[in-house]
């Protein structure tokens, strides 16, 4: 009985290793870029790793708030993609863990600065200028000028013609509240949220959505960044897209390892393979159009060349706080009322 019993006691013992083993090998990944990023990433890593990955898409904002609410038990190890003003708010959070990728010192210099500001906790894997959109054939069939400007969208010939994200959920959406402040001060930016408000059909969860309902001809107008735009267009979408005439803002896109994950070592790898030339060639393969952060890495034919746009001098240290975060959702929510 004695024996029967300590084998079984060992049994257990090693079904329950076996067991934590076996989940610590399949790394949680959530993914903040466009679905067909997600899965094409997914192939090459676990091609290159031979790691089992569960990756899952959400919006910057909801990816934002599961990590917060799984703070004291987290059950994802890596947020790859979105809006690096969200990670910047993680880290200030103490939200993610500090590592030190291998091509760190291949990232371009906006790239290695993004990387210092984070702490060491988030690193840049991308940037793109955000802009708008608009169908040229249903411009045409409505007979309506065609816009230039941010200022342009408030005019009431686009009265529910336009779509935007909501920056709640759409990391696109805060980036554009972030740029409007930035860009105007912050009491004209809410007078123009609010004209522009009127021209808003609906407010999506997902920050791609506007110019994907652009290119089907559901909406006139879409706000996005420009290489989703661009991605959209090269599959044959009647869109024209604009860099607003009064300048805007971008984004860096980043990739952060969750502070608690049970996958240290699998999260690591795939830092250090979203970083390389080889892990951001799979923007361009799955057909995305952002700059990438390596230099070495090569430039998708037909990205936007951000050089040549009107930038503003995008603040990420003051955006990326979680207090002016929520100051400026809290004021967005109370003087837009966003219904979606």
């Amino acid at each position: 009985m004695r024996i029967f019993t300590a084998f079984a006691a060992g049994m257990a013992f090693w079904l329950c290793g076996a067991s934590q083993g076996m989940s610590e090998a399949r790394l949680n990944v959530l993914c903040g870029v466009d679905e067909a990023w997600c899965m094409t990433m997914e192939k090459a890593f676990e091609a290159r790793a031979g790691i089992d990955i569960s990756m899952v898409r959400k919006s910057t904002g909801d990816i934002l708030d599961q990590i917060r609410a799984e703070k004291s038990h987290p059950t994802v190890d890596v947020w790859w993609g979105g809006t690096g003003d969200a990670h910047l708010q993680a880290a200030s959070e103490d939200l993610l863990d500090r590592y030190q990728p291998d091509h760190e010192h291949d990232m371009l210099p906006w790239a290695q600065n993004f990387f210092a500001m984070s702490g060491s906790r988030s690193a840049a894997i991308y940037a793109g200028a955000l802009g708008f959109a608009y169908n040229s054939d249903l411009l045409s069939a409505l007979k309506l000028p065609a816009p230039t400007c941010w200022q342009d969208l408030t005019k009431e010939v686009y009265r529910g013609h336009i779509q935007s994200g909501n920056p709640n959920s759409s990391g696109t959406a805060f980036t554009m509240l972030a740029t409007l402040v930035q860009l105007l001060g912050e009491e004209e930016a809410f007078r123009y949220m609010a004209a522009l408000n009127r021209n808003i059909v609906e407010y999506t969860r997902s920050g791609s959505a506007p110019v994907k309902a652009a290119a089907r001809g559901e909406v006139l107008i879409g706000i996005s960044f420009m290489h989703d735009a661009v991605t959209l267009k090269e599959a044959g979408a009647p869109l024209v897209i604009v860099a607003p005439c009064e300048g805007t803002g971008y984004e860096i896109g980043a990739v952060s390892i969750v502070k608690g994950s049970r996958n240290a070592g699998a999260a690591q790898a795939f830092v250090d393979f979203a970083l390389s030339p080889e892990g951001q060639a799979t923007g361009a393969a799955a057909g995305q159009n952002q700059v990438p952060s390596n230099a070495k890495a090569a430039l998708p034919p037909a990205a936007p060349d951000i050089t040549m746009i009107k930038m503003v001098d995008y603040d990420f240290a003051t955006f990326g706080l979680s207090d002016e975060r929520s100051r400026l959702l809290t004021r967005f929510d109370t003087e837009i009322s966003p219904t979606q």
